[in-house]
């Protein structure tokens, strides 16, 4: 069997290399990143072949090294409290929210998730890798690949529904469930 997935391996995803390799280059802002990400991702291929191989190994490969950079991506968004500067003070003032507000705050985080949630795949992974992770409509389109004008679309509606959900909710309503229809249009369900 191990014979078998090395061929399998051989064959079927190292000739993709080169490819991966000039894929990597385009999106990392750093070159000095690209080997370590390419040996992560035929890593991860690797070892998920062990279980079970992928029906479509150039895809799944592409796939593999598209999520790790998105991943790569997220953890450099996230700041240690160890690494604040001593000399900050923490003796500020703050505003002590009062119950209702805590409440109304949490059902405002509920709603908007739950309307992110319902958003596409491909619009979702469009407004994270935008509005969370920082990056440039270039290279989120180059990640996802997709054109900057498909990508622009996806935000604008995205965007819309969120902004909607929100807005309902703040008004006091409840927000009807919306839904996507095959162009992508919100409507009401």
């Amino acid at each position: 069997m191990d014979g078998d997935l090395k061929n399998w391996f051989a064959s079927a995803i190292l000739p993709h290399q080169e490819a991966l390799t000039r894929y990597l280059r385009r999106v990392c802002k750093s070159s000095s990143e690209v080997p370590d990400l390419l040996q992560e991702t035929l890593v991860r291929v690797y070892e998920s072949a062990t279980r079970s191989r992928p029906r479509f190994p150039k895809t799944f490969l592409f796939t593999t090294a598209r999520n790790l950079l998105i991943d790569k991506l997220r953890r450099q968004r996230i700041v240690s409290i160890d690494y604040t500067p001593k000399t900050i003070s923490l003796d500020v003032p703050i505003d002590e929210l009062s119950p209702e507000r805590r409440l109304s705050a949490l059902q405002d985080l509920q709603q908007l998730t739950r309307a992110f949630e319902s958003l596409p795949e491909k619009t979702k992974s469009v407004i994270w890798l935008r509005r969370v992770a920082g990056m440039s409509q270039r290279e989120t389109a180059a990640i996802l690949g997709i054109e900057e004008s498909a990508l622009e679309g996806h935000m604008t509606r995205g965007m819309r529904s969120l902004a909607r959900a929100v807005v309902v909710n703040g008004q006091g309503d409840t927000p009807t469930p919306r839904e996507f229809t095959p162009d992508h249009s919100p409507r009401k369900t």
